[in-house]
């Protein structure tokens, strides 16, 4: 006869299962992949390190999770902020000022997220995220289109170099500390999209 967990007993390994992924976010925070060994979340969570195995077979199945949490959020973020403005562009440069800001509060983080050397399996949940990222870009890039305030142009390619090019302007802040490179990036994608830069109309 199969064991079946009772509500209580799931919830507490729900709970449990939370506390490794916070305590795995808050490790990547300070000390990037390279420093979030299972030891080091297993201490950090208060709980033994073959606890952190039992619901994560490996390390990068517990960063990948991680990750999905991550992104999820930061999607979401900036969709949100993409929802204020009523003129296509704007929602465009909304969406990489949110990112921007919001990766530079939290940079080894976010440099784990964008650029870090990582397992191949993490690799590929980084590309699924420019992929997002992207259709979240291309949806109001197309919209510029139609609307006749950007020229005609393959939204979605011209979204995915937009998102490759913010994640290489990031590097340097996310790993210095600056931020004047930041400080460019909307006039960089309002030009590269063609649409019109108020300082130089």
């Amino acid at each position: 006869m199969a064991y079946r967990r009772t509500p209580k007993v799931q919830e507490r390994l729900d709970a449990l299962r939370d506390s490794i992924l916070d305590a795995t976010v808050q490790q990547l925070a300070e000390h990037g992949y390279s420093g979030c060994s299972v030891a080091a979340v297993a201490e950090r969570a208060g709980v033994a390190v073959g606890t952190v195995y039992r619901h994560f077979p490996t390390k990068a199945d517990l960063v990948v999770r991680v990750f999905r949490q991550v992104v999820s959020r930061e999607v979401e973020a900036v969709r949100s902020a993409a929802a204020g403005p009523a003129d296509p562009v704007a929602r465009v440069v909304a969406v990489f000022e949110t990112f921007a800001v919001r990766a530079l509060k939290a940079p080894r983080l976010a440099y784990a997220l964008l650029a870090e050397p990582v397992d191949a399996v993490i690799d590929a949940e980084r590309l699924e995220f420019r992929r997002v990222f992207r259709d979240v870009v291309a949806e109001h890039v197309a919209e510029g289109v139609r609307a006749g305030v950007l020229p005609a142009q393959d939204a979605a390619a011209s979204a995915a170099a937009l998102v490759g090019a913010a994640a290489e302007v990031l590097i340097g802040p996310l790993t210095s500390g600056g931020s004047a490179e930041v400080s460019e990036l909307s006039t960089f994608v309002v030009r590269s999209l063609g649409g019109s830069d108020a300082r130089n109309a």
